[in-house]
């Protein structure tokens, strides 16, 4: 089979994620390149949560709806699913919780209560189990399920296995899936992308108060402080965060703070701050539905004009919303780069289906990018922390530095820092700030921060930003069709996307939000968007239902 597409469902709370994140390794193991994709309700326990899984022998970023491996733990899994199913569906499933017409299934049920009962094991591990049965009914080799449990399986693993077996041993085989001639790739989320990417930045500190979909970012950090000497708190609110990322940033600390649209709500004093005081700091946004806690556990594109606009006054704000891992972990790396090189805030917007999605990384296909030192004051003529320069950028010093007096201000101030109300300061102190966005839109000149994909000689385009990346491209190839692909928000690069879309009669923005957000953004920049593919339900567009809808349009 050369691209197929798995679900594996149940309760919540029932390790359906986990075991997405091995059935993703084992197929992994044999060449596939993997796209997973995880839906769940915000419950701890109870409810519906599946993980969808598709292999392919090329490159993807984007889940089919139509199944060929079924995996059911409970009733609700195939009364939910079972327009999806392909008809040559193969169907592995509890026999004492489904029930299912034998005629019509292709597949084994499998007893998992009575293996566990006999094996003394908890319902948990009735998870364990049903992959045991889908290895072996795919003809994968135990040898290879055993490694992939022993590397994801901390807990019990002993028990964990010999339950895998028993599934194992009752299963059939269905189908063969063939060890592919391609090396395999690491498979990583988004969020961790994000995390390498802004450790290759110089990152010293993250800070964040936990919030779906960047928790895991949080978590990821954590874990990896250690290696990297890194220091990542846990404050009390968000409030807490941005103040004490932006002390990390006045000691010369390398600071990133990761959040939702409810918690950026209470950064964005903070972030105004920031932006008057001059201070880095790199801010990641991961998008859900709103307004308010909205469908706090899924995804939406719906934040775009608000990481705009945020923060009272104006300054400038360095944003790209990368749409793949390789993308996360290059720009990411970048972000912090340019948030120290301008002193402003770098964003960088990312959703649930980049942070939470998992990707295979291809780190021989990004380019190298080196972390770069702030200007530093040259120790010379008297310190002061708001100096004029051509290009807005002061030099840096940190405490503690002899001879300098090293002053932070929210209020309208002079070269040193001293608060003034004087008009003419005042207007100088502005444009000293503005002019850096001037001379970032020319650095990132230098940047690819428009991509195309696809047919490029095509008339008809697909217009696409962050995560809908991966559909978007796949359904562009599929449909001989352009696609276009920016990178960078802001400052948005005008000359490259210009170069993007030449010879493009009809623009077709795909987005993940009811207005169009992109699409308005391009209008104060004259560009014209002819028409629109929305979906805001809080799951991303599936491949073959973004096809449709494409083809629907262009008919």
């Amino acid at each position: 089979m050369d691209d197929f597409s798995l679900l594996i469902g149940g309760k919540a709370g029932f390790g359906i994620d986990k075991s997405g994140a091995i059935i993703s390794r084992l197929l992994n193991q044999l060449g596939y390149r993997i796209y997973a994709y995880r839906d769940y309700p915000s419950l701890i326990r109870g409810g519906h949560t599946f993980s969808i899984i598709r292999a392919s022998k090329i490159r993807i970023a984007s889940h089919l709806n139509k199944i060929d491996f079924l995996l059911a733990l409970n009733q609700e899994t195939l009364d939910l699913h079972k327009s999806k199913l392909n008809k040559d569906c193969f169907f592995i499933y509890d026999s004492e919780q489904v029930k299912v017409n034998p005629a019509a299934t292709c597949g084994t049920g499998i007893a998992l209560g009575k293996i566990l009962k006999e094996e003394n094991a908890p319902e948990v591990m009735r998870n364990s189990c049903i992959i045991g049965a889908f290895a072996k009914g795919v003809g994968i080799r135990w040898e290879a399920l055993d490694v992939v449990l022993k590397k994801e399986i901390s807990k019990e693993l002993d028990l964990n296995l010999k339950v895998a077996r028993r599934g194992f041993d009752a299963a059939g085989e269905l189908t063969r899936l063939s060890q592919l001639e391609q090396k395999s790739l690491p498979l990583v989320s988004g969020n961790q992308a994000i995390g390498l990417g802004l450790i290759k930045g110089g990152l010293k500190a993250y800070i964040a108060y936990p919030m779906t979909p960047t928790s895991p970012l949080l978590h990821f950090l954590a874990e990896a402080a250690p290696d990297f000497g890194l220091k990542v708190i846990h404050p009390e609110s968000e409030i807490g965060v941005i103040l004490m990322a932006l002390g990390f940033s006045y000691m010369g600390e390398k600071v990133a703070v990761g959040t939702s649209g409810g918690g950026f709500c209470l950064m964005t004093e903070g972030l105004s701050f920031a932006g008057m005081a001059e201070l880095p700091i790199v801010i990641i946004m991961g998008q859900r539905p709103g307004p308010s806690t909205g469908l706090p556990t899924y995804s939406s594109q719906t934040d775009l004009h608000f990481v705009l606009n945020a923060g009272q006054g104006e300054f400038v704000r360095f944003m790209v919303a990368p749409g793949d891992p390789e993308e996360a972990y290059y720009w990411s790396a970048v972000a912090m780069n340019m948030a120290w090189k301008y002193q402003i805030p770098s964003f960088i917007l990312s959703d649930k289906n980049l942070g939470e999605g998992v990707f295979n990384f291809d780190s021989d296909s990004i380019k190298e990018i080196k972390e770069e030192a702030p200007l530093p004051w040259d120790r010379k003529s008297g310190y002061k922390r708001y100096q004029f320069t051509d290009n807005g950028v002061s030099p840096l010093a940190f405490v503690p530095e002899k001879g300098a007096i090293i002053k932070v201000n929210s209020y309208e101030h002079d070269e040193s820092g001293i608060t003034t109300e004087d008009p003419n300061l005042a207007t100088m102190m502005q444009d000293k700030r503005l002019a850096k966005g001037k001379y970032l839109a020319q650095e990132l000149e230098g940047f690819e921060t428009v991509k195309v994909y696809g047919n490029k000689g095509s008339p008809t385009a697909l217009l696409c930003w962050g995560s809908n990346k991966g559909a978007c491209i796949e359904a562009a190839q599929n449909l001989g069709l352009k696609a276009v692909h920016p990178l960078v928000l802001s400052p948005f690069p005008v000359k490259q996307f210009q170069d993007a879309i030449k010879g493009v009669k009809r623009l077709i923005c795909i987005e993940n939000n009811a207005s169009g957000q992109l699409a308005g953004l391009l209008k104060a920049y004259d560009f014209k968007v002819d028409d629109k593919i929305l979906k805001y339900d809080g799951r991303p567009f599936s491949l073959d239902e973004l096809e449709e809808k494409v083809k629907e349009k262009i008919k």
